[in-house]
């Protein structure tokens, strides 16, 4: 045998051991029965092709690994980002389960959500009764300040309607009459999980606020960070920012620590989070500011219906977003930006001129959400390479005019490609006709890598296969850095890989980079 209670093997070696390789290809011959491997090597060559790079871009039927997750999941998210809160899905246990798998796997921390386990009866007759007893089993279990529900498409497709069910389970004493139970809408089937988020966000926001009545307090920003994997480190660093600048604020949704709790013997169900008694505050707010323009729409709209100025970031990394960032907060709150700040960003300058000559033409393609794709094509362009492919699964006609606006500002972006509706499996067909240096995106680019050869780079919610990416800031002069790093390793590990045989390339392999 391969190995013993003496000699334990890891799985990767294990399965290359004779005994499994001979196992594995005995299945292989006796169960796929598989075409003959000359037909499958002439159908890999041709997916490689102009002519089926044609047709794959041409489809419209057919989704084929999309970048995007759906609507509760960003719903759940947010709901996870105010004071001990539970995220309620009215819906299927299985659709939770895979809600609170994607976030646990992402951020390695427990993700709590609950659902009204609906089946095969509440598909036909209706999910009243999950409801009830859902929310008395929530209230009376997890001790939670908030309810947050939200919908799965079993819910929407036979139109539940959360009002009124909510309603009847506060008759029914499933939960007290004053007890705050905010909830919206979140069909699976359309949209993404950004709007899931913004639905949610606004939703609740909505609960507190309606009815009551504005005194607004002069200089009172609320930020609304969007749905972001990066949340832990993000957040830390933009609270570090403001409160440098001595700016009176409140993170609408913060997810934090809730997603980033201690070990120290103790389990904490809810950690952190927006206090209520703040999100009720934040009406009176001055203004609210949205990192995330195209993850907040509904959210904005409601907070300018309410008397709120608001402005909207495209996720403020590099130089120039979050120049645009702290100057907004600077004109609204009357604070300067202290020297401290403008350190920060003169050594983040001074970072990407030390590595121009490294970073200057390199070709990247790039896919993620909306905003966070618009940011990180601008900042490519910051450091002289060309977004050669923009791609957002979840992206609009409104964001692709958006982006390619910016693209058309700068001499390294005239080249670029916006792909808005595409998915991962259009992107392979894009790398294999026009190539590029790095590939920016999530966990699910490492299979557009092994195809294409293309080096990938984890930057975009959600990444599985690496750990505590979450835990550093993307955003500000510093979360810059760090991008910029992550970049500059990645060239740098290419290089050497590609210099290291000795006698034949190792003429490059140099100590000093």
């Amino acid at each position: 045998m391969p190995q013993s209670a003496e000699k334990i093997l890891d799985h990767a070696p294990l399965f290359r051991e004779p005994e499994y390789r001979k196992m594995l290809a005995e299945k292989k011959l006796n169960f796929e029965c598989p075409h003959p491997d000359e037909i499958i090597s002439d159908q890999r060559d041709f997916t490689q092709t102009w002519e089926y790079r044609e047709k794959n871009l041409a489809r419209k039927a057919l989704v084929v690994n999309p970048a995007k997750a759906c609507q509760p999941l960003g719903a759940v998210f947010a709901a996870a980002g105010f004071e001990r809160t539970m995220s309620f899905v009215h819906g299927s246990q299985g659709c939770v389960a895979y809600y609170r798998s994607h976030l646990s796997r992402h951020f390695k921390e427990p993700a709590a959500a609950v659902s009204s386990s609906m089946t095969e009866d509440a598909a036909v007759f209706g999910g009243l009764k999950n409801m009830v007893d859902g929310l008395a089993n929530t209230y009376q279990l997890y001790d939670p300040k908030m309810i947050a529900v939200s919908t799965t498409c079993m819910a929407e497709v036979i139109g539940d309607d959360l009002h009124s069910f909510i309603q009847n389970a506060k008759d029914e004493d499933s939960v007290p009459r004053d007890f705050d139970v905010p909830f919206a809408h979140t069909p699976a089937f359309v949209g993404s999980h950004v709007d899931g988020y913004d639905n949610m966000v606004k939703g609740i926001l909505e609960h507190f606020w309606k009815g009551q009545e504005r005194t607004q307090v002069e200089g009172a920003i609320n930020i609304i960070p969007g749905f972001d994997g990066f949340c832990v480190g993000n957040n830390r660093e933009l609270k570090r920012l403001l409160d440098v600048m001595g700016v009176s604020y409140t993170f609408i949704q913060d997810a934090s620590d809730q997603f980033d709790t201690p070990s120290d013997g103790e389990y904490r169900m809810y950690d952190g989070g927006t206090k209520i008694n703040e999100v009720k505050k934040a009406l009176n707010a001055e203004a609210t500011l949205s990192l995330q323009h195209h993850n907040t729409r509904k959210t904005l709209g409601y907070c300018e219906e309410v008397g709120q100025a608001t402005a909207s970031f495209h996720y403020p990394l590099g130089v120039q977003a979050t120049d645009e960032f702290l100057m907004e907060v600077a004109a609204i709150s009357g604070k300067e930006i202290p020297e401290a700040i403008r350190l920060e960003r003169g050594r983040l300058v001074d970072a990407m001129a030390d590595s121009q000559s490294w970073l200057h033409g390199k070709k990247y393609a790039i896919y993620g959400d909306p905003d966070f794709v618009h940011a990180m094509a601008r900042f490519v362009m910051e450091t002289g390479g060309e977004p050669t492919h923009c791609l957002a699964t979840n992206g609009t006609s409104a964001w692709e005019a958006d982006l390619k606006k910016l693209l058309a500002s700068s001499p390294f972006g005239k080249a670029a490609q916006v792909w808005a509706g595409k998915d991962l499996w259009a992107l392979r067909s894009l790398l294999f006709t026009e190539p590029v240096d790095l590939l920016i995106g999530n966990s699910y680019g490492k299979y557009l890598e092994r195809d294409t050869g293309t080096p990938l780079i984890r930057l975009m919610f959600p990444i599985f296969d690496r750990h505590h990416h979450h835990r550093f800031a993307l955003f500000g002069y510093q979360g810059a850095l760090r991008v910029l790093t992550t970049i500059l390793d990645k060239i740098f590990d290419k290089l050497d890989r590609e210099t290291s045989e000795t006698g034949v390339t190792d003429y490059s392999y140099d100590l000093t980079r």
